[in-house]
């Protein structure tokens, strides 16, 4: 019973097509030039990428100016959802104490991590309830919002003109030098 077991396993394997005769001159010989044509194909996967699945490389949201500049400028209202990598910052409704029932909601949206207009785009919503708490919400139409943007660039200039200035009294690592300064020898 068991020789019969196994011849059928063997068929079924064979048939299958798991076992492919393979010409000995089209596989490389080297183990890293294998794996790499057999990735390439997409046969089979490293464990290195699965086991580093989870890591990227990442960018702090403090080193992009025109991130700093809008939460710096919408830190008078709550945030509902701020997203760096997803380039989203949107304000909880906020309503000022002068209007009663009236609120709005400010979304920024990052195109680029350049300083430009064309990089930024600030949406404003308003939410208006009646007494019963029936609520509708409409975007803005306004210059608050052009106001908002042209504010968010000028603070990010800014910022980007201060990080520029360089302190006088830094002194480089051992072995590298300040490639701006360096004097050609004669």
């Amino acid at each position: 019973m068991k020789k019969i077991l196994l011849l059928l396993m063997i068929f079924l394997v064979a048939s299958c097509g798991l076992y492919r005769k393979t010409d000995l001159r089209e596989v490389p010989v080297n183990v890293d030039d294998r794996a790499a044509k057999n990735i390439a194909e997409g046969k089979g996967f490293r464990f290195g990428d699965a086991i580093n699945k989870g890591s990227g490389n990442f960018v702090f949201a403090s080193s992009n100016e025109m991130w700093r500049a809008s939460i710096s400028l919408l830190d008078f209202a709550p945030f509902s959802n701020v997203d760096y990598s997803g380039g989203i910052i949107i304000t909880d409704w906020f309503a000022d104490e002068s209007t009663k029932n009236e609120y709005l909601k400010i979304t920024v949206r990052f195109l680029s991590n350049e300083i430009r207009a064309d990089g930024l785009n600030v949406l404003i919503y308003r939410k208006t309830c009646n007494e019963i708490n029936v609520c509708s919400v409409s975007k803005i139409k306004s210059t608050l919002s052009q106001e908002i943007k042209l504010a968010i660039l000028k603070e990010a200039a800014i910022l980007k003109e201060n990080e520029l200035v360089k302190d006088p009294n830094y002194r480089y690592p051992l072995g590298r030098e300040n490639s701006g300064n360096k004097k050609k020898k004669k």
